[in-house]
Formats: structure tokens, sequence, C-alpha cells
């Protein structure tokens, strides 16, 4: 790699060039990503991607001008101390708040170091060619607020909210929640039929380990098994089978650990508080997220919790 002190006029108008270039795929692949659920932002990106296109040209010509039709290779990756950039413009779904700090970012760290650059460079044509980068950069930021104030007008900012906001219910919210549910209801009953048929709190612990990592596993793969998302807009499988196993998890190792206590009748009345604060938590995600009336969700979850509990005792005291 080469120190950016050590590049020569030819060779910083050529990265510049590269830069201008990669960043209006960049910004083409934002569009890309984002058009089918934010249309509206997605034809901010794509004139963002116009405009930097129109600069590489600018900025081409001037090298034509100077230094003919050769353009030597140059990219930052190939310049030590540049800015390096994530692919995010290859994740799908695209995080649309995400996208648009990293355009941001993009735009001001480009600038800024432009600038620096100009500061530390004794070359006075480097330096006026690398200022005048510099004010590409910002202008290029102000765009990018002009651009969203013309189209991401209030009606449509709220629009694309609510889409969000949809798409993360559903790719995250929806299998937490399932997952959640399971694994707070169904390792009740093993847990405790365990807990008051052997009275042994480190027994019951590795019954309620077990049934919740076996739940966890069992809900992960049926979640991600169940469809790729192309259709349902859900998101990647993988992902969702894993929030969805690691919630169902989690649901039944809350009221495990209380079983590391020694105390059997601790740990019981430790377990049962965890229960309930388990079950109003999924009431209240079911109120906030997926539109249930609170007595309503709390109703439901709490009357299907009691009936496992108490079959657990049951059996578990036969």
């Amino acid at each position: 790699m080469k120190r950016f002190a050590d590049l020569s006029e030819q060779e910083i108008l050529a990265l510049a060039i590269s830069n201008e270039d990669e960043d209006s795929r960049i910004y083409r692949g934002f569009a890309e990503g984002l058009r089918e659920p934010f249309p509206a932002s997605a034809k901010v990106f794509d004139e963002m991607a116009d405009e930097e296109a129109r600069h590489r040209t600018m900025l081409f010509e001037l090298y034509r001008s100077k230094f003919g039709e050769y353009l030597p290779l140059i990219r930052r990756q190939d310049v030590k101390g540049f800015i390096m950039k994530k692919p995010l413009w290859l994740v799908r779904p695209l995080p649309l708040d995400q996208v648009r700090n990293f355009a941001e970012t993009m735009e001001y760290e480009a600038g800024r170091f432009y600038r620096k650059a100009a500061e530390t460079t004794r070359d006075t044509s480097v330096r006026q060619l690398l200022t005048e980068l510099a004010e590409i950069e910002a202008q290029h930021e102000n765009l990018a607020h002009k651009l969203e104030e013309k189209i991401l007008t209030p009606g449509v900012r709220e629009h694309e909210a609510e889409t969000e906001r949809r798409m993360f219910v559903l790719q995250y919210v929806q299998p937490g929640l399932v997952g959640l549910m399971d694994g707070s209801v169904s390792t009740l009953a093993p847990l405790f039929a365990a807990a008051f048929a052997t009275h042994h709190t480190w027994e019951t612990f590795l019954v309620g380990l077990a049934a919740s990592v076996g739940a966890g596993i069992s809900m992960g793969f049926a979640e991600a098994l169940s469809d790729d998302g192309s259709l349902t807009g859900r998101g990647t499988p993988w992902l969702r089978g894993t929030v969805c196993g690691l919630m169902t998890a989690v649901g039944g190792l809350g009221h495990t650990l209380p079983y590391l206590i020694p105390d059997f009748w601790t740990a019981t009345v430790l377990a049962v508080v965890v229960v309930m604060i388990e079950l109003a938590a999924i009431s209240w995600i079911r109120y906030r997220y997926m539109d249930t009336p609170f007595l309503a969700a709390g109703f439901q979850i709490m009357v299907g919790g009691a009936l496992v509990f108490l079959a657990g005792i049951l059996i578990g005291s036969s």
C-alpha cells in the first residue's frame, strides 16, 4: 500500500475518479435495495448516484486534459489510511436508517480526508486539487439533505416509517415472540413436574436446562425452515431462526435458573415469580407490536400458562 502523501498529482486525480465511480455504484446499490419497500428513498439515492457519476465525468475530463487517456488503477484500498467501507449495500433487507447514516458519514469522512490531506501536502497544485475535492464532497452532503427535503415529504416519511415498523415486526418481533411464548410456556410442565417429583433443585435445574436448550434448537430450525422470506417479506430464514431459537431458550432458562438455589421452596417461589414476569412481558409485547388489547393478551397468556403450570405440578406430585 502507498501512503497518501507519496501519491503524485496524477495518482490523486485517478484516485478521486475511482472514488466517485465507487460511490456512485454504492448509491445505486442502496437504491436497488430500497426500491420495493421504500421507493421514495430509492429515488433519493438514484439522484445521488447520478450526481456522483457527473462528478466522475468532470474529474475524468480534467484528468484527460492533463495526463491523457491512460488512467492508472488506484483504489481507496490501495492507499494507506484511506477510508474503508463495510459493504452495507450488499445487505438484504437494507436497514433504512443505517443506509442514510452511512451515506452522510461517507460524504463527511471523504471531505474531511481530503481537507486533512490538503493541510499536510507541500505541493501547491496537489493542495489546490485536494481542496477542490473537499468542496465537492461538502456539496454532496448538502445535496443529500436537499434531495431528502424535496422527495421525502412528511407523508412519504410517515409511510416509510410504517413500512419499516412492519418489516421489523415480521423479521424480529414475530419470531422472537413465538420463541418466547414457546420457551416460557412449554417448559413449565417438565420443569415443575421434575421439581415436585424429586424436590431436588439440581436435578430440576438439569431438566429445565435440557428442556430449554432442546426447545430452542427445535423452534430455531422450525422457524428457519418455515419459509425463505421471498414471498412473505419476513427476512432471512436463518436470522429469524436464530432469533426464535434464542428467545425460546431464554424463555425456558428464565424460570430454570432459580433452581440453582439449593433450598427447594425458595427456588420454587422465585421460579413462579419469574414465570409471572415472563408472561407479563409476553402480554406487553403482544399489546405493543401485535395490536392485541393488553387485558385480552394478558388473560390468554396467563390462563394458558396457569394450565400448563398446574399440569406440571399435578403430574410431578402424582
